[in-house]
């Protein structure tokens, strides 16, 4: 029998525009756990890929997974729980964070389509073009029944949709401390 993790991570995961970092910020403050902002972790070279237009390709992708995954490993052993936002679109992409982090849980934001391009064209200040949510969509794959992890849905006001999230995490053995009102 496997022990449980000593340390939850939480990767808040989506498409472009589904909330990831307004939930992330959220569930942060709500517990007081470490957070990364997993599109801060791109190398510069995607995030002036992606503000031109041009979708990441998977090549672009593993370095960028790696020093996410790296990010997890450093927390676990550190001993903090903690928040993080990473698209983690794909089945690989996961199982590359997951791989030897038995604290991932994730958190599925999910949307529609419309409601996606609607936030995505009154985004300010991040390099994501409203252009490559096509390619988003196309891409994302939705958790598996063997992945650790819970769906969401992402278009209520955010306070419901973290209280929706917890719950479904409790339900799976998941507790959040409330450290904030």
């Amino acid at each position: 029998m496997t022990a449980a993790p000593s340390t939850t991570t939480l990767i808040v995961m989506g498409a472009s525009g589904v909330g990831k970092t307004t939930v992330a910020a959220e569930l942060v403050r709500r517990t007081g756990w470490a957070f990364a902002e997993g599109d801060e972790l791109h190398p510069e070279a995607n995030q002036r890929k992606m503000a031109a237009g041009h979708p990441l390709t998977d090549e672009d992708r593993w370095p960028w997974l790696h020093r996410v995954a790296e990010w997890i490993g450093e927390q676990e052993a550190a001993g903090r729980n903690a928040v993080l936002t990473c698209s983690a679109l794909r089945r690989p992409y996961r199982d590359i964070l997951t791989d030897g982090h038995p604290s991932v849980r994730f958190v599925h934001l999910v949307a529609s389509q419309d409601a996606l391009r609607e936030r995505l064209e009154h985004r300010t200040g991040h390099y994501m073009p409203a252009s490559l949510l096509g390619s988003q969509i196309a891409t994302l794959e939705p958790l598996e029944a063997d992945e650790s992890g819970i769906e969401v849905g992402a278009e209520n006001d955010v306070a419901a949709v973290v209280d929706e999230a917890a719950e479904a995490l409790a339900a799976h053995g998941v507790a959040l401390p409330r450290t904030a009102p």
